[in-house]
This record gives structure tokens, sequence and C-alpha cells, in this order.
């Protein structure tokens, strides 16, 4: 089976906008529908709480015409048009579509950061794990959710095997981004998230594409939108992840990013597995 997940980077501006970046993006889409994936993990969708407009609706529907949809957005008390997650899974296909709520602090429960589709044999889970922020604010928020979320995909796990997808906010060893000597103290890069990120891969899980791939350096999947020549120079970070059980690991047969041309940001990730 073939999954594909990306940070999208609001979902509006990419079925609606008429930028030369809603362009790129839509491109981007194009180039994962014709990939075929049996589901689609997006995250940042950036929709209101009653989910795809009609407009947005019409364009899913021409633009991946084979497939159906399941969303969750962000409600209050947390913010609006935040965050949100979005499952995308071909016709045929009938999960049972929960939307979980972890005990996360703060408004992290309410900001639709959390999306699982359940299969017969497997969990999909799609995650938009919360950002440190700036100044590092909301790093102990950050760590509770951490354990939460291990706690949530543990129990998961023991039930039946796990695929765990999305922007994890974490560059977890120096191999996964550019310049770790410069970004010791930044987010994604801390000490604290990375050791939570130890612990979750602990908790039963592997890191599909570094366990393909244990050296391969200079393999990102997000380049700064606002540094011109991040992508260029291949300034990067690799902080969205596919996660598999670990005891079906010798079933991966490719873990990769997908080429986003020249749009910066997050660029998508596949993974091919023998489910």
């Amino acid at each position: 089976m073939k999954f594909i997940s990306w940070n999208i980077d609001s979902l509006n501006a990419a079925l609606t906008g008429t930028s030369t970046r809603a362009g790129e993006t839509r491109e981007v889409l194009q180039k994962i529908e014709a990939a075929q994936p049996d589901a689609f993990a997006i995250q940042e969708t950036k929709l209101s709480k009653n989910g795809p407009t009609k407009k947005h609706q019409a364009a899913l529907a021409e633009m991946f015409s084979e497939y159906d949809y399941a969303w969750r957005s962000s409600v209050e008390p947390a913010r609006k048009g935040y965050a949100g997650t979005m499952y995308l899974y071909r016709h045929g296909l009938t999960p049972t579509v929960t939307k979980p709520k972890i005990g996360a602090p703060s408004t992290m429960d309410d900001e639709g950061r959390l999306l699982t589709l359940e299969f017969p044999d497997f969990y999909l889970v799609d995650v938009y794990t919360p950002n440190s922020g700036e100044g590092l604010r909301r790093l102990a928020d950050r760590q509770k959710w951490d354990d939460c979320y291990r706690e949530y995909l543990h129990q998961l796990d023991q039930k039946k095997p796990v695929l765990a997808s999305g922007d994890f906010n974490c560059a977890h060893e120096p191999i996964d981004l550019a310049h770790p000597e410069n970004n010791h103290h930044s987010a994604g890069f801390t000490d604290e998230e990375r050791e939570h990120f130890t612990k979750l891969l602990k908790a039963g899980f592997v890191d599909s594409f570094r366990y393909l791939y244990p050296d391969q350096a200079g393999a990102y999947s997000w380049w700064a939108q606002r540094v011109r020549t991040s992508k260029q120079n291949n300034s990067g970070w690799r902080i969205d992840y596919w996660l598999v059980s670990d005891r079906i690991k010798e079933k991966i047969q490719e873990s990769k990013m997908i080429d986003s041309g020249k749009r910066r940001d997050h660029t998508p990730i596949e993974l091919d597995i023998d489910l």
C-alpha cells in the first residue's frame, strides 16, 4: 500500500488561491494524485470549524475524484482557522474515523491536530504536533503533548499495528538538519523535544526513513519559506515522518520525500509498505 503525508500550509489557499505559491501547491497536489496513494494525510489545513466549503468540496471532487475524505478543524476555545488535519482515502476503503482527545494541555486538544483512521488490520494516524514557538514559550506544553501523544499511540499499538505520519516539528538527530550547531536552542531541535521523540520510538515505533537510510544526510522535508535561498542551498530540516509499529518494520518497502519543486516550506513524504 502507498501512503502520502503533507503539511500543506492552508488547504484553502491551495484549492482557491491565485498566487504563484498557490499554483505551486496545486502542482504538488497533482503530483500526489498521479501517484495514486491509498490514503493522503494533510496537516495545517487552516479550515473553519465547519470544514471544507462548497467551493473546497468542488475543488477536491475535481482534483481527487477517486477519494473520500475526513477532516478535523480547530474549534473554540482554540483559535479559528488554525492547525487542522484531513485524510483523503480511496473509494472502496471504509475506515472508522475518530477525532481523539488525548488530554493535551491548553487548547491543543481543540486545535484539530489529530485524526485517526481505523482499518481491519491497522491504524492510520495523522498528527500536526504543536510547535514550541518563538522563544520556546510553548515548550512546556509541547512536552506534555508529546507524553499524551506517545501514550495514545502506545494504546493503539496494543490492538493492531500503527502507521503514524505528519509534521512532528522535531529534527531528531543532528543528521536531520543542515545546521545543528546553530540550532541547539531552536524550536524543533531542543534537547527536550529530541528526548521525547526518542521516547516515542522506544515505545515501539520505527522512523521508516531512517530505518531504510540510517546514514543518509542532506535529506530534508522542510525549508524556511521566508529564506529565499533555503531550498536551493538545501538548508533544511527533516521534521515530517512516517512512523511504523516496530513489529511490522520489515514490511516497509520505501520511505521518501516527494520533490515539490521550487516551493519552500514542507514537502510531501511517502511510505510504501506491504500490508
